[in-house]
């Protein structure tokens, strides 16, 4: 335990974390007693009463709240048109950009789910994420269209596909010019559907502790309970202007503090992608006062030479998640950021931390008179099995101040507790695994997060690490069995286990695989084999040449001993080989490289 564990915080005094919480309670209080009052219709509202006020900014064009309400009727009334029953899912393949927020506000105005596809993904990938809530019709921009036409021949139904943008099509419909030819003017009640905070509006792919991606479904509730919630925790003023270099497919780049500004009545602007040496110029050339983050954008940020930019801006809050503690103080004092706040949230929902306190390396906290409203806690796990720990009584243990447990949520069955329900995923299978019963008494239920934590005698939450099947890598979850099944799909690979290396001074853990071969490998043509199936964050960093792997009772690869060795070469006898993203290929480990990837020296 490190001396900032033991020292209360005075970042932020009692007064103004009070006060913080007030808001956040005071702004989602009325969400429920309204139940046709979903997101989409906040924005219609919101362009009535503010119509010019700018609302989505970009390099390639600018929304204000009147053309967003508009634009997002015109993807309504498309939907309508193409005979899109409620609850029926579309997919959405599109960069970061303010048409993303339009098309989704459309489409679910009317009662369609919006599956918002991850830029990254092709091959294989991309098609079980289409495959798994199987649409009828997929939107995608034409920058992303040759990667999904390269996943046709894997999708297992026949989706139409509508591109965005000038390109040659494939002789698909073009769905930009049919929006142009649709009135964007408010939707008539004849138009209308009845749809409330407890249907669907989403479904946001994550990749959790039981393998491949799967898709969450998330509620009208959720879009609202978020950005009002976040909304009062920032105090976000109709002034305030919000800096998104975060992907638009994930739940915070894409909902939860967009949301919030947009729910406030500011703007915000959007970045297609992150750029460490840009990021200070946007925020002072769009005059920012609020950005968000994940902590691999933090640390690159400290990567970058000084620039005057840095400190001559007027940002107040930054928020987002996995800001270490190892470079919290220096991130805050050379960027001159007045607060920082750090919070914690699965996709799914359930589980929600927030350290309004700014105590450095902390996910979150939860108030005394919040507990009930927040009713997680750590319980006991077991390493070797992946299972909580259970008493004589069959019953989990709470684990200790300081002692390192699983996140669980507590899962409500009661109607009016929108915020404690579970709305799983698009397979059954997949959501009961996420479910422990009996777990403090009989007949009650949990979500497991999937999420190592440990929790501080102050009941302040630390993140650990993720559970299992699953690491975490520029700022992306990387399920290892989808690696190790792209991987031996090579020829003449007999078997392959995926497993996680922290590397020094990076956050996360990067992709290592040990494989066992029948032949000489051509590490060229793996190379680009695992190129065309697997994303760049998801691609092995090293390779480890073995005789065997090691099995449990269980017949599960064992991957202790290969973890703790890491890809250190002195700690092995087998060969193993570095991605080396310099030479753009597979070359051999040798101390000298070790220590050179160990320093820095090489950028991963």
């Amino acid at each position: 335990m490190s001396a900032i564990d033991t020292v209360p915080t005075r970042s932020h005094d009692s007064r103004s974390v009070m006060k913080a919480w007030l808001r956040a309670l005071e702004l989602t209080a009325p969400i429920t007693g309204s139940p046709g009052r979903t997101l989409p219709v906040v924005i219609d509202e919101l362009a009535e009463k503010v119509g010019d006020a700018p609302a989505l900014l970009s390099e390639r064009e600018c929304m204000t709240y009147g053309v967003l309400a508009d634009r997002s009727n015109r993807y309504a009334r498309w939907a309508l048109d193409q005979g899109l029953a409620k609850g029926e899912p579309v997919c959405l393949l599109m960069p970061n950009r303010p048409e993303y927020m339009a098309v989704w506000l459309g489409i679910t105005k009317v009662g369609g789910v919006v599956a918002l596809l991850n830029t990254n993904l092709t091959g294989p990938s991309l098609a079980h994420c289409v495959n798994i809530v199987a649409p009828r019709h997929l939107i995608v921009d034409a920058e992303l269209l040759e990667p999904l036409i390269a996943a046709v021949p894997d999708l297992a139904g026949a989706s139409r596909i509508w591109v965005h943008g000038s390109t040659r099509t494939h002789g698909l419909p073009r769905i930009d010019r049919q929006i142009e030819r649709i009135t964007g003017e408010k939707l008539h009640d004849t138009e209308r559907r009845p749809v409330t905070i407890q249907d669907r509006a989403l479904q946001i792919y994550t990749s959790g502790t039981t393998g491949r991606s799967k898709a969450a479904n998330i509620n009208h509730y959720h879009l609202m309970q978020a950005s009002h919630w976040f909304a009062g925790i920032m105090d976000v003023r109709s002034n305030d202007r919000m800096y998104d270099c975060l992907p638009m497919y994930h739940i915070v780049g894409g909902v939860q503090t967009t949301g919030a500004v947009l729910v406030g009545g500011g703007s915000v602007v959007i970045r297609e992608k992150f750029s460490a040496r840009e990021f200070w110029n946007d925020i002072t050339r769009w005059d920012c006062t609020l950005f968000q983050y994940i902590g691999e954008l933090c640390r690159y940020l400290l990567r970058v030479e000084r620039c005057r930019e840095e400190t001559e801006h007027r940002i107040r809050t930054c928020c987002g998640n996995g800001l270490r503690p190892d470079i919290w103080n220096e991130f805050k004092t050379r960027f001159r950021i007045p607060q920082i706040l750090e919070f914690y949230g699965a996709t799914e929902g359930i589980v929600s931390l927030f350290n309004v306190e700014g105590k450095p390396g902390a996910i979150g906290r939860i108030p005394p008179y919040l507990a009930n409203r927040f009713p997680a806690t750590l319980v006991k796990f077991d390493v070797e099995t992946e299972q909580p720990v259970r008493d004589e009584r069959g019953f989990c243990v709470r684990s200790a101040a300081n002692e390192i447990g699983e996140a669980i949520g507590k899962v409500s069955t009661d109607p009016s507790k929108l915020g404690a329900r579970f709305e799983g995923y698009s397979n059954e299978e997949a959501s009961q695994q996420k479910i422990l019963r009996n777990v403090f008494e009989p007949g009650d239920t949990w979500f497991r997060t999937g999420d190592l934590m440990r929790k501080d005698a102050n009941g302040y939450f630390y993140f650990v690490d993720r559970i299992g099947d699953t690491l975490r890598w520029k700022g992306e979850n990387v399920a290892t069995s989808e690696v190790s099944d792209a991987v031996r799909a090579f020829p003449g690979i007999l078997e392959a286990s995926a497993y996680g290396v922290a590397i020094s001074g990076s956050d996360g853990r990067a992709c290592m695989v040990a494989l066992v071969i029948d032949k000489e490998l051509d590490l060229a043509a793996l190379r680009t084999h695992l190129m065309q199936r697997l994303p760049a964050f998801a691609r092995p960093l090293f390779l480890r040449i073995r005789g065997d792997l090691e099995t449990t009772a269980t017949f599960k690869y064992a991957k202790t001993d290969l973890m703790r060795e890491g890809y250190d070469p002195a700690n092995t006898s087998d060969v193993i080989y570095f991605n080396d993203p310099e030479r753009n290929a597979f070359v051999r480990m040798d101390q000298e490289l070790f220590e050179r990837i160990q320093t820095g020296n090489i950028r991963l």
